[in-house]
Order: structure tokens, then sequence, then C-alpha cells
């Protein structure tokens, strides 16, 4: 075998190595730029804003979440942070949701919008209760678990305390009414439950608890009516008579007095009494999204130095 000439050797290889880098040089031509990863900061707040305002719930949460990555201080950041936690509210992530609000709520405390971010705080909590399995299957919301409910009166209450003339407390005042009458049935619930199984002590006393703690809600006469079949049952007479004599003077058009209360159940019944408490349907303030930066606010950062 003739040996190559070391100078054509030397040749080929470098012929060779400038082959393989015009084929990378190529590929990274034609590879297609990530926008999330080019796009500056104004751009990539308006793509996220934009898909937000057109329901692209999916694509908004995807910009959100690269912005506050890369952007992780600056007027745009904190707004974008606040929309975040609207979005994964409106997309119900509930506890991500949850976890961006309580971290902008601890980050900025001082926050011109900070009212609203304690009233998106209330209406996850709210939207624990309230998911889309329990309205499509026409569930009564007081047969599940309480927690949500107390820690969205809660936070509404919070709200209230700390901001009672922000534009958030009107709605707040409405949910909290809903809130408890929701919590008050869930104790007649329970009283019920008592009554069935012969408890009466135990069905009267959830009675007196519902008139000393959700007075003037829309079960003080199911209270009344509880703790009069539980004395009737215990053969308390006066006890019962001051009952009844309460009742028909606040409620006296009660099923009970007309001996149509509670009436019987069927097991169905028992486990998933829906329609007795309407949802929350005030479409108008069912998911109040975040103010806007304003006008005046974005042409100051865009004509600011970098």
């Amino acid at each position: 075998m003739i040996p190559m000439p070391r100078p054509f050797a030397s040749f080929a290889r470098l012929f060779l190595a400038l082959l393989i880098l015009l084929a990378f040089a190529g590929c990274a031509r034609f590879k297609k730029e990530d926008p999330l990863e080019t796009l500056p900061l104004e751009s990539l707040y308006q793509e996220a804003k934009d898909a937000l305002t057109a329901g692209n719930n999916s694509r908004a949460l995807r910009y959100y979440q690269r912005l506050v990555a890369r952007f992780p201080y600056g007027p745009y950041t904190e707004q974008a942070q606040l929309e975040l936690a609207y979005a994964q509210y409106r997309g119900n992530k509930l506890e991500d949701a949850t976890s961006t609000i309580n971290r902008f709520i601890r980050t900025y405390p001082a926050h011109k919008e900070i009212a609203y971010a304690y009233y998106l705080k209330a209406l996850i909590n709210f939207g624990y209760g309230n998911s889309i399995i329990t309205r499509l299957a026409g569930l009564d919301m007081t047969q599940r678990d309480l927690d949500g409910m107390h820690q969205s009166f809660n936070d509404f209450n919070e709200l209230l305390r700390r901001y009672p003339n922000s534009r958030y407390a009107a709605d707040s005042r409405q949910r909290m009414i809903y809130l408890r009458n929701l919590m008050a049935r869930h104790e007649i619930n329970v009283a019920l439950f008592y009554l069935d199984r012969r408890a009466y002590v135990a069905a009267a006393n959830r009675g007196k608890y519902v008139l000393e703690n959700y007075a003037q809600s829309q079960h003080d006469g199911d209270a009344m009516a509880v703790m009069a079949e539980a004395y009737k049952q215990l053969h308390q007479e006066k006890l019962e008579a001051d009952s009844l004599r309460v009742l028909r003077l606040n409620y006296p058009q009660h099923p009970y007095l007309s001996g149509d209360w509670p009436g019987s159940r069927s097991l169905w019944r028992k486990l998933f009494p829906g329609g007795e408490n309407k949802r929350w349907e005030n479409s108008e303030n069912a998911a109040v999204p975040p103010p806007s930066m304003s006008q005046s606010a974005i042409a100051a950062l865009s004509s600011s130095p970098n």
C-alpha cells in the first residue's frame, strides 16, 4: 500500500473538520429560536397578557412562569405574579394559585394592588368547595369538608378588616353571607343525621349551635324545627312548646308545622341532597381578573434606561 503524502493527509483532516463545522452551523441556522428564551421583558409580558385575555390559559401560564424565572425583579414581574395566580385559579390549579398568591402577599405587602391579592386568596379557597365536579354532579357543598369554607370565610373577613373600602368589599360581604348560610346548612345536615340515628340530645344541641353561631342565617327556622322534634322525642314538653312557639312566631310557613319537614329521604338524597342550597352563580364576579398596569406606568417603564 502506497502511504499518503503527509501534506495531503493534513489537508484531508482540515477539510473534514471544516465539513463538520459547516454542518453544525447549518443546523444552528435552521433551528427555531424559543421566544420564551429570547423575547425581551416587555414583549414577554405582553404575550402572556394577550394569551390570558384571549382565554388561552396554558399559553399564559407558560409565558408568565418564564417571565418570572428570567426577570425575578421589577414592576412587570410583580404584575406577572399577580396575573399568574389568577390564571392558575381560572385554570382550577388551586394549590398552585394558593402558593403563588401567598408568595406575592409575603413579598409585596405594600403593593398598590395588595387588596386584590387578599381578595384572590379568598376566591381560591372559595373555589375549593365550588369545583367543576361538585357543580356538574349537583352535590350539596355542605356535605363536603368545611375546611375550605371556613378558610375562605376567614380570608374574606381579613380583606374587609384590612381594606373595608376597597372595590372588592361589597362582593366579599355577599360571599361571606353565602358561606355563612352554607356552614349553617352543614350543621343542620348533622342535626338531621342525629335525628335519623335517634341521638336526640345531640340533635337538639346542634340546633342550638346554629342559632348561637349562625343567627339570622337562612336556616334559623330549620334549627328551631330540629329542636322541637328532638325535644318531642325526648318527652320534654316545655322545651318542645317553647321551640314551637318561637318557630310559629318567626317562621309561620315552615313545613315542619304542617308535618312536611324533614320528610322521608331516600338513601341517595341523604348522601347527596343537591339543590338544598343554591351554588354561587354570580357570573359578574365569578372570576375577577387583576387590575391591569396603568398605561402611564407602562410608558414610564418603557422609557426608563436599562
